[in-house]
Parts: structure tokens; C-alpha cells; sequence
């Protein structure tokens, strides 16, 4: 007699989070699972698998031998071809499966033996003494390496935004900075320098600038694929952090900058500076150090 797949007697939950970290955010992969567990059929051919999905038949292949492989289902053979055969346990349990991979966050709290759910007392509170945060809000005024900008008046709206990489190079030549910067998709900064200066000393620091590219009022959401571009700036070793962006800039920008500061500043022991340039700032850049901004 076959053995059985699974055990649904003896770790349900775990089963169930096992098939859904298999099936994860692969769209192909979980129209071949929906496909095979659909209706009372116990078992279905490839052909009938490719009809149902769309997918060609290699493609059902390969989801199916990852399924299979995860003793998800069962790969058999039906009428001389390669056909996949229903599990009892996932089959019944089935909507709740495609419903923690649709909702991660259900799946995040979801409890098994291997990660059980802990409740902490509501009660409790972890305070950080405001003497070790020392963070502090700046702007180009700020920063001594940007001093002709006080010499420079703009009306806003005058902006003509430059390249993003064209920008970042005139940057970069204002501080002195001679290194090469290439962008790439996971970059922690679009540039890192250790010639700033602000209040006489120098500091290591942190840019990342977004180019006319962005439209609109630049939220968190709209900063690194995975809206990860600012955690991803504050884990540079730097203890200045900037945001340029050639429009206006949202709150929740800063907010979002703050707390990351904060944290370093915990971490550290440091003052952490931080501070956005938008467009009325990057012109103002732009007007006091025309030079370095040449192409």
C-alpha cells in the first residue's frame, strides 16, 4: 500500500505553513496547486493541468515536480503520461492554505510547533533614555561644504531638474569627492563621502538622490523597489543622511528618517544628522555651484 504523503495527525499546522512557504508569491506555481486540488477529480493528467492553467506543459512540469518534490502532491502516472495526485490532508484543508499565501501578514502571526505564537503582557514597555538619542534635523544651510548657498536666492518653482546621475556628480565635485559611484540594484546609498562638513567637522555621510524619473510628492513607498530605500541609506556606516529629490518631498519622509536616525543613534552613541534637499533646494545647489554641475 502507498504511504501516505503527510500526517495530518501529527504536526497539521506545520504542514500547512510548509505548503504555503513552497507555493509563496510564485502566481504559476499556485494556479498548478489550485488546478490540481479543484473539484472531486483525485487525479490529473499534465494536458488537463496545461487546459486549466494556460501554462504549456513544461511549464506545469516543472511546478508540478516542485510541488511533488514537497510532498504536496503526488506524481503518478495516468493513460502513459505524468499526472498529479491529490493529498488528503492538503486537500481539505485547502482555502485555508490559499488564504495565508494571499494575506502574509495572517501568515506572520500564524502559530505552529516550530514557531509558536508568544503573547507579551500588554503592560510592558521598553524606554530608551532621551540622554542617549541625539539626533538632529538639517538642511543645506547646515552643512559647511554647501556654504555658497546662503549667498543664493531662487523663487520656488524655477527649477529645471538635472539627470540624477548628472546631479549626483555635481554632488560629489562640490565636496571634493573623487570616486566613482555606479548605481545597482540593491546600493545601500547612491553616495557615500567622508568630506562633509558640518560645524567645522568633518563627517561620513550618505545621499541618495531620485531623479526627474519620480513623479509626484516622493513618499517612503516610492523609494526602492520594495519602498526599503531609506533602511537601506541608514545602514550605511555614516552619521549624515540626506534625501535629494528634484519635487516636494513628504512628511512622512522625514518621519521615516527620524526613526531610523534615532536607532542609529542608539546604536552608536552618536549625534545623527539628517535632512531632505527638494527642489527648491536642489536648485539653489545648483545655482551656487554651476560649475560642478557640467556635464
Amino acid at each position: 500500500m502507498p504511504l501516505a504523503v503527510t500526517d495530518p495527525r501529527s504536526n497539521a499546522a506545520d504542514q500547512i505553513a510548509h505548503a504555503v512557504e513552497v507555493l509563496g508569491r510564485a502566481t504559476q506555481r499556485i494556479a498548478v496547486f489550485q488546478a490540481i486540488y479543484h473539484g472531486k477529480k483525485r487525479v490529473k493528467s499534465v494536458n488537463e493541468l496545461a487546459t486549466a492553467t494556460g501554462l504549456d506543459r513544461i511549464r506545469v512540469l516543472q511546478e508540478g515536480k516542485r510541488l511533488a518534490d514537497n510532498q504536496i502532491v503526488k506524481q503518478v502516472r495516468a493513460a502513459g503520461i505524468t499526472a498529479y495526485e491529490k493529498d488528503p490532508f492538503y486537500s481539505a484543508q485547502k482555502a485555508k492554505i490559499l488564504r495565508l499565501v494571499r494575506d502574509p501578514a495572517a501568515f506572520a502571526n500564524f502559530p505552529t510547533k516550530t514557531r509558536p505564537r508568544v503573547t507579551l503582557p500588554k503592560d510592558i514597555r521598553i524606554r530608551v533614555p532621551r540622554a542617549i538619542v541625539r539626533v538632529r534635523l538639517v538642511t543645506i544651510e547646515d552643512v559647511d561644504s554647501f556654504a555658497k548657498v546662503t549667498r543664493v536666492r531662487v523663487e520656488p518653482g524655477e527649477a529645471n531638474p538635472l539627470p540624477e546621475a548628472r546631479f549626483k556628480r555635481g554632488v560629489a565635485r562640490i565636496l571634493g569627492e573623487e570616486g566613482r559611484f555606479t548605481d545597482w540594484g540593491g546600493e545601500k546609498n547612491d553616495l557615500y563621502t567622508t568630506r562633509v562638513r558640518i560645524s567645522s567637522r568633518r563627517c561620513h555621510a550618505a545621499f541618495a538622490f531620485k531623479g526627474p524619473g519620480t513623479k509626484g510628492t516622493l513618499t517612503p513607498k516610492q523609494m526602492g523597489k520594495n519602498g526599503d530605500q531609506i533602511q537601506r541609506l541608514f545602514s550605511s556606516s555614516a552619521r549624515v543622511f540626506f534625501v535629494q529629490y528634484w519635487g516636494q518631498i513628504a512628511e512622512s519622509v522625514l518621519e521615516q528618517m527620524e526613526e531610523f536616525a534615532k536607532a542609529k543613534s542608539v546604536a552608536t552613541g552618536e549625534t545623527i544628522y539628517f535632512g531632505v534637499i527638494d527642489a527648491h533646494d536642489s536648485n539653489r545647489l545648483f545655482q551656487a555651484y554651476k560649475a560642478a554641475f557640467r556635464r
